[in-house]
């Protein structure tokens, strides 16, 4: 039975039920639910996303401060254990040792065990993801724990094997955003969009950063220089709405926690602010980024070719394809030995932390200086307040222990790189540069006692200011960025070094850019992710390559007159995907694309109907219902090397038709891209 409907005294709109007719406050009710209803619209617009931005970057915000309040307290518990387990060497370095190995093996196993793709730092993949390749399950939220719980591990092994947190946890904003797209259209009911999954991807990268370090534009521009060869303006507003939320919560958690006051930058410094550097030392700062250019290509060289050791060594690729968990805890047994603290530790400041080290390191007064006529005592604990007694040692000397942790941690880190964990690889080569710096900005300190003069006036050198810039150069030569720069400012709030900072970046990374590949871009290589590289070979000679130099010319065409009988027997001998199609065998004309699974179909089809002595071609299955799809975009032989690049970049296209006036001549795909860059960068020995 329908409900009685009808209208209120002395109203003409709308008829109404006769329960909301009665019901109490029936004006109030239906407001609340035309407003609900509103702000459905507004939340779920399709064209709106600026709520899932904020989710995204306030959800990442509480999980980055909730990992690191974990680490925290497991760390503190590891370090307790030391302290007090007493006298024994043996015991001692047991619980130095057996600690890490356990957390690193756990986390090895119960990452991988869950799902593969957890290992590792995961930018390699999202820039593979980013430039249209679809890598089943990579971004599945069931991922998003396995890394959380390895990560955690990863860290809370401290300072023994030396790892970061910056590459997972934009793995892990990516996965987020990958998420919450799905839950944005579940909702609204609406299909997949790739432009919008890929918008929120690209926002979600520039989180990933911002959450860790509370550095917002350096987390922005740091995504786009490492994930992106081309930018939309269009995601802009979003990469930096998010990014300010996620750094906004992330530095408001520990004041709400009653740890910090106000927010306050993560690396306090304490560098005069007159005048921080005079004008001599720029040509000191670019010296530094020279120096830390040419570090860089060794460490990219050794990493890639030690990397690539470890994937074809009989032994090792076996040990890693079977049990990854003992390969984990052999290579952390081994970190965990040396820097065990009563050996060799000691001339490693292996007591501190990742944080310690670059306060440490970022101090502005000159150790080699207090060190000439006095000798600190090494104490039993680590001194708050004078972190860089760590460093002193009265045979090596400030300069020995430098050197000497340059030295062991170049091949260190690299060790460690290769362990199959959730695992960051940011952090440690900027702690390494700020040592280089460090060491450079001691030696200067040494050679000017009294410092530079400028104007009749002295001012002494900083060493601090030197570890700076030698962590923004060297990091920023390894993943060939220059937002480095900004994210050292950021971190310090020290933005007096602007300029030779700057400087220093730009040095390093012209030497490395000019002769190795990124750290993530050798990544790629080794892992032979179907990535395409870039043109490094951009000299005059680079634009006379054109299309007709390295396009396949083997093409198999269906013509629209071509027998059914050949087309049959085209389609069982070949597996292309889609098949160029013709006007006629004659004439060679380009006329579209036709799917192979579609084409088999039609043929089953149509195979009944055939009739004895009637000659069927390919027009008569086309005309049967079996779609056609136009070709909107095709190369000629005369379209030069970089063009061709730009093309597949910018509409992530994974193959393209060559036509010559119009007659399909070959096919150009990533293969052949990639084939010719490589004959650019290295040109094959002449026969």
């Amino acid at each position: 039975m329908e409900e009685l409907v009808g209208l209120r005294e002395g109203s003409s709109g709308n008829p109404v039920t006769l329960r909301e007719l009665f019901s109490p406050c029936p004006r109030i009710r239906r407001g609340i639910r035309d407003g609900l209803e509103w702000l459905k619209q507004k939340l779920f617009h399709v064209s709106e996303d600026w709520h899932l931005l904020m989710t995204l970057g306030v959800l990442m915000a509480l999980i980055s401060y909730a990992m690191d309040f974990a680490i925290g307290r497991v760390v503190r518990a590891h370090q307790w254990l030391y302290r007090e387990i007493g006298d024994s060497h043996l015991l001692r370095y047991l619980s130095w040792t057996v600690y890490p190995v356990a957390l690193t093996s756990f986390s090895s196993g119960f990452s991988q065990s869950i799902t593969p793709f957890s290992g590792g730092s995961g930018i390699p993949e999202l820039k593979t993801i980013l430039t249209g390749v679809v890598l089943e399950d990579y971004l599945d939220i069931k991922n998003f724990g396995a890394k959380v719980v390895g990560l955690t591990c990863t860290l809370a092994s401290g300072s023994t094997v030396f790892l970061g947190k910056v590459g997972p946890f934009v793995h892990l904003s990516v996965m987020m955003a990958a998420y919450l797209s799905r839950v944005r259209n579940k909702a609204i009911r609406e299909s997949e969009n790739d432009s919008k999954q890929k918008e929120m991807l690209v926002a979600a990268a520039a989180v990933g950063v911002a959450t860790v370090f509370a550095a917002p534009f350096s987390g922005v521009l740091f995504s786009i220089e490492v994930l992106s060869s081309h930018y939309s303006v269009w995601d802009y507003w979003r990469c930096f709405f998010a990014a300010t939320c996620g750094a906004l919560m992330f530095r408001l958690l520990p004041v709400f926690n009653s740890e910090q006051e106000t927010i306050t930058t993560l690396f306090k410094t304490s560098f005069r602010v007159d005048v921080p550097f005079d004008l001599p030392e720029i040509f000191f700062f670019v010296v530094l980024g020279a120096i830390c250019g040419i570090v860089s290509c060794a460490y990219l060289f050794c990493q890639r070719t030690f990397l690539g050791f470890i994937r074809t060594n009989w032994f090792l690729s076996k040990l890693l394809a079977t049990s990854k968990p003992m390969y984990s805890t052999l290579a952390t047994l081994i970190l965990a030995s040396i820097t065990y603290p009563p050996g060799v530790g000691r001339f490693l400041a292996s007591r501190l932390s990742m944080k310690e080290h670059l306060d440490s390191l970022f101090d502005n007064n000159s150790w080699a200086l207090i060190t000439r006529n006095s000798s600190p005592p090494w104490p039993p604990e680590p001194d708050s307040q004078n972190l860089w007694f760590e460093w002193y040692h009265p045979r090596f000397t400030i300069f020995g222990t430098l050197a000497f942790f340059l030295v062991m941690k170049f091949w260190m880190l690299i060790l460690a790189t290769t362990i199959p964990m959730p695992a960051g690889y940011f952090m440690p080569v900027f702690v390494f540069g700020a040592a280089i710096g460090r060491l450079w900005g001691e030696a200067l300190s040494l050679a000017f006692p009294e410092g530079i003069m400028a104007g009749g006036v002295t001012y002494p050198i900083i060493p601090g200011g030197y570890a700076l810039a030698g962590a923004a150069a060297f990091s920023g030569a390894v993943t060939h960025t220059i937002s480095t720069a900004i994210l050292a400012f950021e971190l310090t709030g020290q933005i007096l070094h602007a300029l030779p900072v700057l400087m220093a970046v730009l040095a390093a990374n012209a030497i490395a850019q000019s002769c190795q590949a990124s750290f993530y871009d050798g990544t790629i290589i080794v892992k032979k992710l179907p990535y395409l590289p870039w043109i490094r070979g951009r000299g005059i000679g680079s634009h006379g390559v054109i299309v007709e130099h390295f396009m396949n010319c083997t093409i198999t065409t269906l013509a629209k007159d071509m027998p059914l009988e050949e087309v049959v027997k085209v389609v069982t001998s070949t597996d292309v995907a889609e098949y160029p199609l013709v006007e006629s065998t004659e004439s060679q004309i380009l006329v579209g694309v036709v799917r192979r699974a579609q084409l088999m179909q039609a043929l089953q089809t149509e195979s009944p109907s055939w009739a004895p002595g009637h000659q069927q071609c390919l027009q008569d299955v086309l005309a049967g219902g079996c779609p056609m799809e136009p070709i909107t975009l095709q190369l000629s032989p005369e379209t030069s090397l970089h063009q061709a690049h730009k093309f597949f970049e910018l509409m992530n296209l994974q193959s393209l038709f060559v036509t010559s006036r119009g007659r399909a001549v070959g096919f150009v795909s990533w293969v052949e891209l990639k084939k010719a860059i490589s004959n650019l960068t290295n040109p094959p020995a002449p026969k």
